[in-house]
């Protein structure tokens, strides 16, 4: 599918979304944000539960909005998946029931996936007979979603699917999210406040702020851009792609390889040559200014300063390249100034296995 254009103009009570955005026909896009601005709005707008004063929406070759034109495509008819904060599941029907009820009413010749293929996906065959005020909160957004796809949406809107489970709940479904982002040729829209939702599912980025788009792009270049706010959260985190070399059984290790050459991470579920992403909080970065030869972390590589720059009290962050990545450390002011690290200086950059996630 060809790109995804949503230029449009909303005012809504006292507030007003005004966005334009080009996204990847493919892959998973993130709208991050703060509550109140905006992301729900811009999934409803899409959806066409909002009427924008102004504005175009165009998915793929289908163009769904041209208020210059007079053309607005109702909702029904626009090819939309939509997964809420709550299932909405309906009570009086089985699992199978549910999932089956969009997809029985899709022409054949028009349906994009099978319903033997989503339910494996998403790894709910031995719910299908059950009741659905007899599952978890995680087995009904698995329905939901499955719900969704199985009405053959050209693409698929997801407004914090997350936000009502619990840490554990959250855990057990990622992993289901990024096979349908990785499996499935749909483009995905999903909203959160949550980064750690966002970092091991989003390929693109939209950061939203009172309505507005503050940035868009990669998720790789946008975590790590010292003009954006994202650096200084806590959590902070740079993310690399890198490629699964073996795993070491004995120790529980795997060890991958990226442009910063061999990394070693707790073992992960991914066979040799599968690619993996690796995301590293700068909390977890530490630097040294000579090649330690005894020490505990496994992670050791060469590196070189890009900036520094306070954070008050009395930290600092540093950016860095390691092959061909950008990392963030966070130190403390006075190892900054201890280390006296400035721009262009060579470092070694220490990231203990244990730190890293995939």
């Amino acid at each position: 599918m060809s790109d995804l254009h949503i230029q449009v103009q909303l005012a809504l009570h006292k507030f007003f979304l005004d966005v334009n955005l080009k996204l990847p026909g493919t892959g998973l896009s993130a709208v991050f944000g703060p509550s109140g601005s905006g992301k729900t709005t811009l999934l409803r707008t899409i959806a066409g539960l909002e009427k924008p004063q102004a504005g175009y929406i165009k998915v793929g070759t289908t163009c769904w909005l041209d208020k210059q034109n007079n053309k607005s495509v109702p909702t029904h008819r626009r090819k939309v998946g939509y997964v809420f904060q709550e299932a909405s599941l309906f009570p009086h029907l089985s699992v199978r029931q549910n999932i089956e009820y969009g997809f029985n009413r899709v022409p054949k010749n028009q349906c994009r996936f099978q319903p033997k293929t989503v339910v494996e996906m998403l790894g709910i065959g031995h719910l299908l007979s059950r009741a659905t005020e007899k599952l978890s909160g995680g087995e009904r957004q698995r329905i939901a979603i499955a719900r969704a796809l199985l009405a053959s949406p050209d693409i698929l809107l997801m407004d914090e699917p997350l936000a009502a489970l619990d840490r554990g709940s959250k855990q057990d479904i990622l992993p289901y999210i990024r096979r349908v982002k990785d499996d499935l040729q749909i483009p995905v829209l999903y909203v959160s406040h949550a980064l750690e939702e966002v970092i091991p599912l989003a390929d693109h980025l939209v950061l939203m702020e009172s309505g507005q788009v503050k940035a868009q792009g990669p998720l790789v270049d946008l975590l790590t851009r010292r003009e954006l706010p994202l650096i200084h959260w806590d959590n902070a985190s740079a993310v690399i792609t890198a490629r699964v070399e073996q795993h070491d059984c004995r120790y529980g290790l795997t060890y991958l390889r990226f442009s910063g050459g061999a990394m070693v991470v707790e073992h992960l579920d991914h066979a040799v040559g599968d690619q993996a992403r690796v995301a590293i909080q700068a909390r977890d970065v530490s630097l040294v200014l000579e090649k330690p030869e005894h020490t505990s972390i496994l992670n050791i590589f060469p590196g070189t300063v890009i900036d520094c720059f306070p954070e008050p009290p009395a930290r600092c962050l540093v950016r860095l390249t390691v092959g061909e990545s950008i990392l963030l450390a966070r130190v403390t002011q006075k190892s900054f100034e201890q280390l006296k690290l400035v721009a262009g200086q060579a470092v070694y950059v220490q990231i203990k296995a244990v730190a890293l996630m995939d």
